[in-house]
């Protein structure tokens, strides 16, 4: 409170200068004196203090000395000195009476939300975030219920949160309102939610910040339900002009008479960018409860209501939306259910509590409910109720259908680097009988129960590939994020669960505040990130318990759900595997297996059994005829759905299958009721026919009527079995309606039925089925009349296997009276052969009838005499035999028919007239022509002779064997078959007669018939004439007529000279010389000539003959006239010419530089063709010259050889130039030779590397050299030298060098290569050398200097530290051992697997290998604090036995190496002293009063120690005494005890080092205490400098009065306890072999059931393996696969040509064509042409490999690293948009990197590959290219480049054609290589498999062989004989010492002592 005279002045600093206004109201006083008193006024305060403030005030509102008044703030904050000065520009103040005065008159606060900085900073997030396609204004109505829960979160109470829609329009427009009873904003709380992107995170400096604006992160709670998600101030903002474009804050704080109002609207802002004001400036009005004056009386009427509400309301807020866009008004109310149902989805923790809407669950705590509720009320039209929903009445949000969908769940956290929590459940839905119950989503369309192939087996997953988890953030769904799953709930290859039981499970993943949302909280930005980390870390949690290793907890979990929850369907009896055309999708009409029962529910189903259908309409009954499952199995098998095929009964009704779901057969259908059923059906069926004969005259049973006679008309009724008539079949259900038709057959019997009459007959109301008059049966025989009953659609007489009714009636047609006859047909006959006609009579109707009596034919044929010799008359047919007819007639080619007239007197048809066909008779006689006689021919020449065969009539006629032979003397037999044609022509060869003097000669031909005896032979007679032909010839030289050539003579003549003017002369038979003419020209021919000049023959002369060139080249020459065979020949033997040429022989043409030539070359002179001319002589030396460059002439020599006329020279040499060829010259007189000779290198003279390496050239060790050294061997002159004889080795010291080769020939051109594949040393320079060896002469080399650096990749050694001071106490923990993998280079290295880490503790010293008996341990989950460059081996316990340990670290670096720590000693000490213990546990002593001190002794020499729990002693270094008592076992009877020797109760040792030694102990001599009785000696140490109390030592002994019975006792205890430590050993040993034999039968039959798998795994892969099959049936299968592999390998494919030299390197891939395999050859050309440029390019992983292979080529190697990569998202080809085809393709278009095979890496290399290809497109062909490209485009989408498999290309911009867009042919490039076939994959997949199944036949014979060992063992058998043997020893001996104790307890202790001892038992008591 302040009055006037409280205050005094004062003034800011001068320097001060910052103007501040101040907006100050006054509402000290109410409504009636506000038009005097209320005044609003701004104040500038720039250079005031809070003194002068308050005068200026009291001065404006002239407030009286005296009044009390206070200033607040709008939030009610009371203003002194410091307020004040805090006081912001534009803040407003109200004048008061007092701090809560309730305001008269609502004030406008002048506030600024200039955006925050974040708006810059964070202005991307969104549009990284934004809605992924979906509808989000459910998730923006979210934001607000956000706030709303923030608000609400400190609630002791009900969280209320209404959302109301008024959409009735008598209420104002449109309006979103979201009301809660949170804490409400204060006017600066509310200032600040203006503010866009103010986070709760941006701290406020203001002095009126209160103390809940400073974030502090929520605590801990389940399921992070904190509430705390009203975060970035953003999402309330965007939600609220994403929906409309008006809002309403309207707010109240408890404790606060005020409430404070906010609008902010589109309007608004666009008003104040128009007239240039601060847009982001506006007016909180501040008011009372309930004042609604403001509001405007026409949009926002509903307002009056909502304010009028907040009377009463100790804190509130409302937001209120308006100007709702009009879809969004559509789908709120179209869409209430689904937007609510997402609503509750989001809140559905919030709203029912950590467990969620979990029915089933007990609540156990009150964390458990939940206290919010969140109602939606809708109102739409005013007479429509509105529609009210609270969201904890959904229950099928996902969530809710998860949980109640469970049958499991698997509770995980886990925990990221930051600090990030993670709770997590996985529930497990499983598969019941015959569906999945994982939930499907609500707007899926659901199943219809008639789809026969909804549940048929094609789909076997339940949640497919659908992410697992639905990710919560604080508490609320995070909706666009899900996780697909983790690495240890993921399906693997080697996990034994089916592939189904990890599409049954569903996850919800809880995280806290650590996690980052986008500022909408659609989307999770880091959360899968953190999470896929290494140091994140997953634990189960059950019960609240931790527990370890949660993979195999959920993998047990998970196959303990699948095992107890999943019900599935059992298919037995496996069929065959079939096709089904009836599944409309043709991808799943194959495989289909089949099988012939079923197992499910409990229940066997097989073939043949009657089910009934439920869930069909209508109800089915049927047969089963088999299952059916998709897929492809061979065997039994378990699956989740399937099919069954029925035949519906009755069949008669049906007549068909029907294949259904298995799950929709009824499985509480009786088989007696289904019968029924059937039955009830099949009596509607139609029976029998009812035949009525309307007009009489009915045709009988078996009766027999003449041709002719009528049948019918007929009536027929269709009878039922209830004798009711039916026109149709009973219809079944809504079946279609069959009408019933009656045919009527009539069929003729015979040896095959005929139909003769057919006709049907439809239903008629008035006459049923009717039938007319059938008068045509004439035909003869037995008929049937047979009515049907059939089907009208189809005719079927069966229906459902079942026959129709019908009706049979069988009678006979007879023939009539004889009216005609019919003559058979006669076939051909021969003049005056005799044949048969045969006829037989008809009735009317064609009938056979029986013949008249008396019958006599009369036959007439014009142009032929007839005649014939009986009639027979056999009373069925009549026969006219031996008809013969003569005449005149035509050929065989040309037979004419005669028609033969038959007439038969007195019948009423008495002519007929059939055709005969008349051929010419039998052979009679031979005519030959021609004619005459003798025939006139000439000598040489050919006759023919033509001959015909006749008949008696004088026919030629043609008949078998007619054979035709004429005979010439002295010539071969000529004959001819006239069979066919009865003529033919018989052509002589030309007859050669020799003609003497020139007369001519007769010769006689004789013709005759063999095979015809009766024709007659006939002779001719032939005159020959001598002939003009040519006979003989004759050679001549034309210059002298008289010198003729004869034949076979021998010319000599001039070597290659010529023969001329020679001639010829022809003469004929008659000696005389024939003239020449072209046509006798043209057949002379000589043999030196082909073709010949015609003219010059017509001449007589013959053309030139020219001399072979070669001497002694005698020829053979001949001219020969071709026709005759008229020749002449003769020999032309050639001789030398003059000399002309040197002819030089060089055995050899080649040499070596510095070596002569070897052999002899030889030097002759020969003529012009080579002949040996023999001029030469040894005189001719002197002109002999021979010239060649470099040719050393000293070395030359001369040799003359006498027999040959020639020379031979030796010596031949070069000494200089280089190798190649040369010109070496012989020159004798004017003569020239010239010789090439090939010089060649010289000797091997040294070596010299072709491509020097960097110097000196750097290795890491244990690597190779990735370029080999090419050496070259050269002579000495520096050339070349290929001398394969030189060996060249690699030579290195003291480097340990592994290399391809370490010696080898060089090869064809001089070179050897030597490869490097590991260089091994220690780090330092080398040198390697090479030399050559040629014989036993080295041939020095070039060294290559070497630096062999330490390899940073190669593990060398593990290092291990731990606290090395800490005590090893037994049975405790060792220290934390920290193991690091050191490199070779000494840094440590951090790639290795933890679960190849082992740790492996023995007893013992160190030892060379680690002992079988030693422990092996793993490491442990590294801590937050821990280094993660080392293994951690932490909380392992210290072995229980002190002594010497060694422990030794291990680490497999691959399945052949193991590195390996130091061995470390350790010593493990003794833990605590607990207990005071033998050395050896004592037998328990048997003892009696005797005076033999032997038999009283308790204890003898028998050493106690200090122990700890685990026996090691412990008290070395402890001192005291151990005190010896005795007691009974039975605690309450302690009175009658023996007592020690000297009458003591207690005894006392001196404990000296943590024992004592007692040497013994004994009872005195006649002590009391009870015969037979047991008492316990009490060994209790007396110790200080001990934490805990010790143990004392407890032995157990029995006490005897009787000596002799203590003896008996001691004995028999003695051989007990030594039986029973026999038996004991026994036992063990037993055990031990029963467990072994255990382990070996689970061994073996693992072994077979392991077998059985890969046997039908086997049978599934074709490789058919029989259970009887052995193991060399087995190895025979895997070498012939094994074999067609190395054939495969063999045979030549397409490979990459380009040399990739860094392949293998440290980071490296390899060259771009080598990363990657093409399978189709044009594919393969297009692509390597595309990327040309590309693909000897080098890919790197990282940048520092590329820029090492950059610097090693100088530059001259392109490279690419892949971290410098930058791949664009994949994108579906360009005409397919969200998923929708936009038209149909042409050509087949895929993206070519799609098309390529990656062999290694594939990731990495699909990014090289993205990179270089991009989008390109391959497509068939350029014309479906083009069109595919103009599709795209027209759709308004570019077109990336489009290759075809022809090699065209089409540019991004649309250009092809021409030569740079054409791909050269495939042989001018560098292709990528070609993979094997798929044959090859499938032959190693088949070799493995048969690898694994022989390794598994071999473990079966080896645990069968062990496992038989094992159990007939004999020593398990004798051991088992000597145990039962033991027992029954030991159960004597415990009757005996049952017995004697009997006999004790029987006795008493009294009676049996003797009365001297009984007296002095009490005297020993008072002693005690």
């Amino acid at each position: 409170m302040f009055n006037r005279k409280a205050q005094g002045c004062s003034f800011f600093p001068e320097g001060e200068r910052v103007k501040k206004h101040v907006y100050v109201h006054d509402r000290r006083f109410g409504d009636t004196e506000v038009c005097v008193k209320t005044k609003d006024v701004c104040l500038e305060i720039s250079n005031w203090d809070f003194n002068h403030f308050l005068q200026i005030l009291c001065r404006k509102f002239m407030i009286p000395v005296h009044d009390a008044f206070v200033l607040t703030t709008t939030d009610r904050t009371v203003l002194d000195f410091d307020k004040f000065k805090a006081l912001q520009d534009g803040s407003t103040v109200y004048l008061l009476q007092k701090e809560d005065q309730a305001l008269s008159v609502a004030t406008k606060e002048l506030i600024t939300f200039t955006p925050h900085y974040n708006t810059l900073v964070q202005a991307g997030t969104y549009e990284y975030y934004v809605s992924e396609g979906q509808v989000p204004l459910p998730y923006a109505i979210a934001e607000f219920i956000d706030n709303a829960l923030t608000a609400t979160a400190k609630n002791t109470g009900v969280r209320e949160i209404e959302i109301q829609l008024l959409f009735d329009e008598t209420l104002g427009k449109p309006a979103l309102i979201v009301l809660d009873n949170g804490c409400g904003m204060t006017s600066k709380k509310l200032n600040n939610w203006a503010v866009l992107r103010r986070s709760k995170f941006s701290k406020d400096n203001s002095t009126f910040a209160s103390e809940e604006e400073v974030y502090v992160p929520p605590a801990p709670v389940p399921r992070s339900l904190n509430s705390d998600i009203s975060y970035f101030g953003v999402g309330g903002k965007q939600a609220v002009f994403y929906i409309g474009d008006s809002a309403r804050m309207i707010t109240k704080t408890a404790g606060s008479p005020d409430v404070h109002e906010l609008v902010l609207s589109k309007e608004e802002f666009e008003r104040k960018e128009r007239e240039n004001e601060n847009v982001f400036s506006g007016i909180i009005r501040n008011r009372n409860p309930g004042d609604s004056s403001h509001v405007n009386e026409t949009d926002e009427r509903f307002l009056h209501a909502l304010i009028a509400e907040e009377t009463g309301k100790e804190s509130f807020t409302a937001v209120v939306v308006t100007g709702i866009l009009p879809e969004h008004i559509a789908f709120l109310k179209k869409k209430f259910q689904v937007w609510t149902r997402q609503l509750a989805h989001v809140y559905h923790y919030y709203i029912h509590g950590v467990n969620g809407n979990d029915m089933k669950s007990n609540f156990t705590s009150a964390d458990d409910f939940s206290n919010v509720d969140i109602l939606v009320t809708l109102r739409e039209k005013p007479l429509r109720s509105p529609r009210v929903l609270n969201l904890r009445e959904v229950d099928n949000d996902m969530q809710s259908l998860y949980i109640k969908a469970a049958a499991a769940t698997f509770e995980f956290k886990a925990t990221t680097e930051d600090g990030g929590t993670v709770e997590g459940l996985v529930r497990y839905h499983p598969f019941l009988y015959d569906k999945e119950t994982y939930p499907k989503e609500v707007m899926e369309a659901p199943c219809n129960e008639d789809d026969d192939y909804a549940d048929s087996g094609f789909q076997h997953l339940a949640a497919g590939r659908k992410p697992i988890f639905e990710c919560f953030w604080n508490g609320r769904l995070i909706p666009y994020t899900t996780v697909m799953d983790f690495d240890w709930c993921s399906w693997n290859k080697d996990s034994k669960l089916p592939t189904e039981c990890y599409s049954r499970i569903s996850g919800v993943i809880f995280t806290d505040y650590k996690f980052e949302v986008s500022i909408n909280k659609l989307t999770f930005m880091d959360l899968e990130l953190k999470l896929q980390q290494k140091s994140s870390l997953f634990t189960r949690y059950v019960n609240g318990q931790k527990q370890r290793g949660i993979q195999k907890e959920f993998t047990q979990w998970l196959q303990s759900c699948h095992e107890k929850l999943d019900k599935e369907i059992k298919f037995l009896g496996y069929q065959e595997t079939i096709t089904r055309t009836d599944v409309p999708t043709k991808e799943k009409q194959y495989p289909w297996a089949a099988f012939s029962s079923i197992e499910w529910d409990g229940k066997v189903y097989e073939i043949g059994q009657l089910v009934k259908s439920h869930k069909t309409h209508p109800h089915m009954y049927g047969t089963i005829n088999r299952f059916l499952l998709y897929g492809n199995y061979r065997g039994d098998v378990f699956a989740t759905a399937g099919q069954v095929e029925l035949a519906l009964q009755p069949t008669a009704f049906h007549n068909k299958n029907k294949i259904i779901p298995i799950s929709k057969i009824d499985q509480m259908a009786a088989v007696e009721a289904i019968n029924k059923h059937i039955q009830s059906d099949l009596v509607k069926l139609p029976v029998k026919l009812k035949v009525d004969w309307p007009e009489g005259n009915p045709l009988t049973q078996n009766g027999v009527h003449p041709a002719g006679t009528p049948l019918g008309p007929l009536q027929v009724e269709i009878l039922n079995g209830k004798e009711e008539s039916l026109s149709r079949m009973p219809s079944v259900g809504q079946g279609p309606v069959r009408k019933l038709n009656v045919d009527l057959k009539i069929i003729k019997q015979g040896d095959e039925d005929k139909e003769v009459y057919s006709c049907s007959a439809q239903h008629a109301a008035k006459w049923g089925f009717w039938f007319k008059k059938i008068e045509n049966l004439s035909c003869l025989g037995k008929y049937t009349l047979l009515l049907s009953t059939v089907i009208h659609d189809g005719n079927a007489t069966v229906f459902g296997g079942r026959e129709l009714p019908s009706y049979q009636l069988n009678f006979t047609v007879k023939a009539g009276s004889a009216e005609s006859f019919v003559p058979r047909a006669v076939s051909s006959t021969q003049v005056g052969e005799p044949f048969n006609i045969s006829l037989h009579m008809t009735d009317g109707y064609d009938n056979q009838a029986v013949p008249p009596p008396n019958l006599n034919p009369v036959l007439k044929c014009s142009g032929l005499d007839l005649s014939y010799e009986k009639v027979d008359d056999s009373g069925v047919a009549i026969v006219i035999r031996n008809v013969r007819a003569r005449g005149k007639v035509l050929s065989y080619q040309h037979a004419k028919p005669y028609e033969l007239n038959i007439t038969f007197p007195g019948i009423k048809n008495d002519t007929q007239t059939i055709s005969i066909v008349l051929l010419p008779g039998k052979p009679h006689s031979l005519h030959v022509m021609p004619v005459d006689n003798p025939i006139m021919i000439q000598n040489g020449n050919t006759v023919i002779f033509n001959v015909e065969i006749h008949d008696e009539a004088g026919n030629i006629t043609a008949n078998p064997k007619q054979d035709v032979n004429c005979q010439i003397p002295g010539f071969p037999l000529l004959s001819i078959d006239c069979s066919s044609t009865g003529a033919g022509q018989l052509v002589t060869k030309p007859l050669n007669v020799k003609i003497i003097k020139g007369n001519p000669q007769k010769v006689k031909v004789q013709f005759d018939m063999p095979n015809q005896k009766n024709v007659s032979m006939v002779t001719k007679e032939l005159l020959l004439s001598p002939s003009t032909r040519v006979c003989s010839m004759e050679l001549y030289s034309h210059d002298n007529r008289n010198l003729v050539l004869r034949n076979g003579e021998k010319i000599d003549w001039l070597a290659g000279g010529l023969l001329e003017n020679l001639y010829y002369r022809l003469y004929d038979e008659s000696c005389f010389e024939v003239p020449l003419t072209p046509d006798i020209a043209s057949k002379i021919k000589v043999n030196w000539k082909a073709e010949v000049d015609v003219d010059n023959l017509v001449k007589g002369k013959l053309p030139d003959l020219q001399v072979p060139t070669r001497v002694h080249d005698k020829r053979f020459y001949q001219v020969s006239y071709q026709d005759q065979s008229v020749s002449v020949s003769f020999h032309i033997v050639p001789c030398p010419d003059e000399p002309s040429v040197i002819k030089v022989t060089i055995p050899k043409t080649s040499v070596k530089l510095g070596e002569k030539l070897p052999g002899i070359i030889k030097l002759k002179v020969t003529d012009r063709y080579g002949n040996d001319t023999k001029v030469l002589n040894p005189a001719c030396v002197e002109q002999i010259r021979i010239e060649a460059e470099g040719l050393d002439n000293s070395a030359v020599s001369f040799i003359w050889q006498d027999s040959s006329s020639s020379f031979h020279i030796t010596g031949i040499q070069f000494n200089t130039g280089t190798p190649g060829s040369r010109d070496l010259s012989f020159k004798y007189k004017n003569f020239e030779k010239r010789v090439v000779i090939k010089v060649m290198a010289g000797v091997p003279a040294h070596l010299k590397l072709l491509s020097e390496p960097e110097n000196p050239l750097r290795v890491f060790n244990d690597s190779g050299i990735a370029t080999p050294f090419l050496v070259q061997l050269c002579d000495k002159w520096g050339n070349p030298s290929p001398d394969h004889r030189v060996v060249v080795d690699l030579m290195f010291s003291p480097l340990k060098v592994t290399k391809s080769v370490t010696s080898q020939s060089v090869d064809s051109e001089g070179k050897a290569s030597f490869t490097v594949n590991c260089v091994s040393g220690l780090e330092g320079c080398y040198q390697l050398k090479f030399r050559g060896t040629f014989n036993t002469a080295h041939i020095p080399g070039p060294s290559v200097n070497l630096i062999v650096l330490p390899d940073p990749n190669k593990p060398v050694r593990l290092s291990v530290e731990y606290n090395t001071h800490k005590k090893l106490l037994a049975g405790g923990k060792f220290p934390v051992f920290s193991v690091s993998v050191i490199s070779e280079e000494g840094s440590p290295m951090t790639t290795f697997n933890p679960a190849d880490a082992s740790m492996f503790l023995w007893q013992g010293t160190a030892a060379a290998t680690t002992p079988p008996s030693a422990t092996e341990l793993k490491c442990s989950e590294p801590m937050e604090n821990e280094k993660n460059d080392c293994f951690h081996f932490r909380d392992k316990e210290i072995p229980e036995y002190a002594g010497k340990y060694t422990i030794m670290f291990s680490l497999r670096i691959d399945k052949t190496k193991v590195l390996s720590s130091d061995q470390i000693t350790m010593n493990v000490v003794a833990n605590e002293p607990v207990k005071l213990g033998p050395d050896a546990q004592p037998p328990a002593p048997v003892i009696s009063y005797s005076n033999d001190i032997s038999s009283r002794t308790l204890v003898k020499n028998m050493t106690l120690r200090i122990m700890d729990s685990f026996g090691n002693p412990a008290g070395q270094n402890l001192h005291g005494k151990v005190t010896v008592s005795i007691k009974n076992t039975s605690e309450d009877d302690n009175k009658e005890l023996p007592v020690f020797e000297g009458q003591f109760n207690s005894f006392q040792f001196g404990l000296e080092e943590g024992k004592v030694h007692i040497t013994r102990l004994a009872v005195m001599d006649n002590s009391p205490g009870k015969d037979g009785s047991s008492y316990i000696l009490i060994f209790t140490p007396e110790v200080s400098n001990v934490s805990t109390p010790l143990a004392p030592f407890q032995l157990l002994f029995h006490f005897y009065n009787d000596v002799e019975k203590q003896r008996k006792m001691s004995e028999l205890t003695k051989k007990k306890n030594e039986l029973t430590t026999t038996i004991n050993a026994y036992k063990d040993n037993l055990n031990t072999q029963n467990q072994l034999i255990q382990l070996l039968t689970n061994q073996h039959r693992d072994a077979c059931s392991k077998e059985n798998e890969q046997r039908t795994a086997l049978n599934i892969k074709n490789v058919d393996i029989s259970p009887s099959a052995t193991i060399p049936v087995i190895k025979g299968l895997i070498q012939k696969c094994t074999a067609e592999v190395d054939q495969i390998l063999k045979t030549p494919r397409r490979v990459c040509s380009i040399r990739d030299t860094f392949r293998g390197q440290q980071d490296v891939l390899g060259m771009v064509g080598h990363l990657a395999l093409v399978q189709d050859d044009d594919v393969a050309r297009v692509i390597s042409w595309v990327i040309s440029g590309d693909m000897d390019c080098v890919i790197t992983k990282t940048l520092s490999a590329a820029q090492r292979i950059y610097d090693a080529t100088q530059g001259r190697q392109q490279v690419m690293p892949l971290d410098t990569v930058f791949v664009h998202p994949n994108r579906p080809l360009p005409h397919i948009r969200n998923g929708r085809v936009l038209f149909e393709p042409p050509g087949n278009p895929v993206f070519a990197r799609d098309l390529l095979i990656y062999l290694q890496d594939k990731e990495s290399c699909k990014i090289v590959f993205k990179n270089l290809l991009g989008d390109t497109i391959l497509i068939d062909d350029l014309d479906s290219g083009n069109r595919y490209r103009r599709e795209v485009v027209r759709n308004g989408i570019p077109c990336s480049t489009l290759l075809t498999r022809q090699g065209d290309r089409i540019s991004a911009k649309g250009k092809f054609g021409g030569l740079q867009n054409r791909a050269p042919p495939i042989s001018k490039l560098k292709v990528f290589g070609a993979p094997h076939p798929e044959r090859y994959f499938v032959l190693k997949e088949q070799i493995d498999m048969l690898t694994q199944y022989s390794l598994t036949l071999q473990k079966i014979s080896k645990a069968r062989d062990e496992l038989s060992q094992a159990k007939n063992s004999e020593e398990v058998i004798k051991n088992q004989q000597e145990l039962k043997k033991k027992e029954k020893q030991l159960e004597e001996i415990e009757k005996q010492i049952e017995s004697i104790m009997v006999r004790t307890r029987k006795r008493g202790p009294v009676a049996s002592e003797p009365s001297d001892v009984a007296a002095k038992r009490p005297k020993q008591t008072s002693h005690v």
